[in-house]
């Protein structure tokens, strides 16, 4: 596979669902380039999930702009592709059909299906499962099934919605680092929601934190750490502190948007001397 990401240029978007609602989220301005890494991380109900969706050409009714290499998103394609907290699988088919299902009604060539099923299989290290109908695996070996399907049509950007939430702390870790770490090798964007500070620090190149009602982008903060990374690592911890307090800040409402950036990016200097930034 040789994929390429986007560059996302996202400003004022704004979403409510109907015009009697209130707003969902306001003023989000978000620009990454080809191949970054996203995550979004938020407390139930600011708005992440609906603004990753909205990026999946899911839902309108938000005005603002969103483009994806000067592209305007207006719905799904697979150049950009979801991966949801449930893996949503055919249960009474091999993991090869489900990974090849897409490709079978793009109408592809039974052997060239196979080719690419096969090489994505072996991305996410489930070939020796292929035959294995999927409902006799293990929740992280669906969404690894998941993860090929999604794969298997060479999208440039894959979107997370929690996908790892339900799994068990050594299978979400190392699905964590191997998405990654194939983001990284086949040049995709991620973009990624999330409520966990963990999750955030080893999965993004930016984590861009998000509270409040109507919900607002409050700070972005930068997580330049070398890869593979290890939680254990003093500088993996230390990045962790320095994200949850200012989670913290902002899910608490002690300061504004402004402030909370006033704040951050005016420590930058001693952050760096201490290695947290």
């Amino acid at each position: 596979m040789a994929i390429r990401g986007v560059e996302i240029d996202i400003r004022g978007l704004a979403h409510r669902y109907t015009p009697k609602n209130p707003l969902t989220f306001e003023d989000v301005n978000i620009q990454a380039s080809p191949g970054e890494s996203l995550v979004i991380i938020g407390r139930s109900g600011c708005g992440k999930s609906t603004l990753l969706h909205i990026i999946a050409g899911l839902l309108d009714g938000y005005s603002g702009t969103l483009k994806l290499d000067k592209e305007d998103v207006k719905k799904p394609s697979s150049r950009w592709v979801m991966m949801f907290q449930a893996p949503h699988l055919f249960p009474w088919m091999t993991v090869e059909h489900n990974v090849g299902v897409g490709l079978h009604f793009a109408g592809w060539p039974k052997e060239k299906i196979r080719e690419r099923v096969a090489e994505t299989i072996h991305l996410v290290h489930m070939e020796e499962y292929a035959r294995n109908n999927t409902q006799d695996l293990s929740g992280g070996q669906q969404q690894r099934v998941a993860l090929a399907r999604s794969l298997v049509m060479e999208p440039e950007i894959l979107l997370l919605d929690e996908p790892f939430s339900a799994l068990d702390a050594f299978t979400r870790a190392a699905l964590q680092k191997d998405v990654r770490s194939i983001s990284k090798k086949l040049g995709i964007n991620l973009v990624m929601v999330t409520h966990d500070i963990d999750e955030a620090v080893l999965m993004a190149d930016r984590t861009l934190v998000m509270a409040g009602s109507p919900g607002k982008i409050m700070h972005d903060l930068m997580v330049d750490l070398p890869d593979p990374r290890n939680r254990e690592d003093q500088v993996v911890q230390d990045k962790r502190a320095h994200l949850m307090q200012i989670f913290q800040d902002a899910v608490n409402g002690a300061l504004s948007g402004d402030s909370i950036a006033e704040k951050y990016d005016g420590a930058m200097s001693e952050a760096n001397l201490a290695g947290i930034t």
